[in-house]
C-alpha cells in the first residue's frame, strides 16, 4: 500500500506520479428536500482498488450511480478518464461508458435471459458482433470468473449467491473494461464464498491491469485486496488513504466503524496474523 497525505477535509490530495481515473470534485447529489452529498471530494488512482466504506442509508451507492451517470447531480465535477462526463456529446458519452464495467448490488442480472444472454447483453448494445463470436466471449468470461460452462445456459434462479456474483462479474467483464464498479460484491455470502470471491477479484485486478472502485461494509475485503479506503460520513468524503491511516484516525465514526466490537475483533486478528507472518523461525539448537 502506498501513503497519501491529506487535506483539512481527510481528502486524499493528488499524488503527481499517479493517474487519476476518477475526480469528484465538490459534488452535490439530493432527492428531493433531502441532499445526500455536500460537497464531496474523491480520487481514484489507475490500477488501485479502493474500498469505499460507509454507515447505511449514508451515499455509497448514489455516488456510484452519479458517477455512472445513473443519477443527476446538483453540483460540482465528475470526471472519468480525465473527462468531464456531463460535457461530453452522446457519442462521446457512448464511448466512455465502454471503458467501464459495473456489478451492481446483488447482481442485478436479468431474470428472463440465461447466464450466457446477461453476459452477451453489453456486446449487443455496444458491439457489432457475430453470434458465433459473442458465444465464444461469454465462454471465456465465464472461465475468468471460475464458472463452468454448464452455468451458460442456467437462468439466474438456478443459480447460487454466489455463483449470481461471478455471472454478473463475468457480464461487468464482457467489454473488457479499465475501470470496474463493484457495489457490495460480497453482500449475502458465506465467509467461504466472501472470500473466494475477494480473491477472485484481486486476482483479476493483477492480471487484467484493472481500476477496481468496491462499495463494502465487509472488512475483511478491506484488509484483504483493498490499496487505499476511502470513508464516507456526514455526505463528505472523511478520510481517503492506506488502511492504516484510517485505524488510526480519531474521527468518531472511524473509531465506530474499526475498533468497535465486531471491527476491534477482526482488527486484533488480522494484526495478531500479521506479527505471526513476520515472527522468525525458530532455530535448531
Amino acid at each position: 500500500m502506498t501513503s497519501s497525505s491529506t487535506h483539512a477535509n481527510g481528502v486524499a490530495q493528488q499524488r503527481p506520479n499517479r493517474d487519476v481515473i476518477i475526480s469528484v470534485r465538490d459534488l452535490v447529489v439530493g432527492f428531493g428536500d433531502k441532499t445526500i452529498m455536500k460537497g464531496l471530494n474523491l480520487d481514484v488512482y489507475r490500477g488501485e482498488v479502493l474500498g469505499f466504506v460507509g454507515g447505511s442509508g449514508q451515499g455509497k451507492s448514489v455516488l456510484t450511480r452519479a458517477i455512472l451517470g445513473l443519477v443527476p447531480t446538483r453540483g460540482g465535477a465528475i470526471r472519468v478518464f480525465g473527462q468531464d462526463r456531463d460535457a461530453l456529446a452522446p457519442l462521446e458519452r457512448r464511448a466512455l461508458e465502454q471503458r467501464w464495467g459495473v456489478l451492481f448490488q446483488n447482481g442485478a442480472l436479468f431474470s428472463g435471459l440465461t447466464v450466457k444472454q446477461n453476459i452477451q447483453m453489453p456486446m449487443r448494445e455496444m458491439r457489432d458482433l457475430s453470434q458465433r463470436l459473442m458465444d465464444e466471449l461469454a465462454m471465456l468470461k465465464l472461465e475468468l470468473v471460475g464458472l463452468s460452462s454448464d452455468a451458460a445456459d442456467k437462468f439466474p434462479s438456478e443459480l447460487s449467491g454466489g455463483m449470481v456474483k461471478r455471472a454478473a462479474l463475468a457480464r461487468a467483464l464482457a467489454l473488457d473494461p479499465e475501470l470496474v464498479f463493484l457495489d457490495e460484491p460480497t453482500s449475502g455470502l458465506d465467509p467461504i464464498s466472501a472470500a473466494e470471491f475477494d480473491e477472485l477479484i484481486g486476482t483479476l485486478q493483477q492480471t487484467l491491469g484493472l481500476t477496481v472502485f468496491m462499495v463494502t461494509h465487509d472488512l475483511d475485503s478491506l484488509y484483504s485486496i483493498c490499496d487505499r479506503v476511502a470513508a464516507l460520513a456526514e455526505g463528505r468524503v472523511i478520510a481517503a488513504g492506506p488502511l492504516e491511516t484510517l485505524l488510526a484516525s480519531d474521527h468518531p465514526w472511524l473509531k465506530a466503524y474499526f475498533h468497535g466490537v465486531r471491527g476491534g475483533r477482526l482488527t486484533a486478528a488480522r494484526v495478531e496474523q500479521k506479527d505471526e507472518q513476520w515472527k522468525p523461525a525458530p532455530t535448531t539448537p
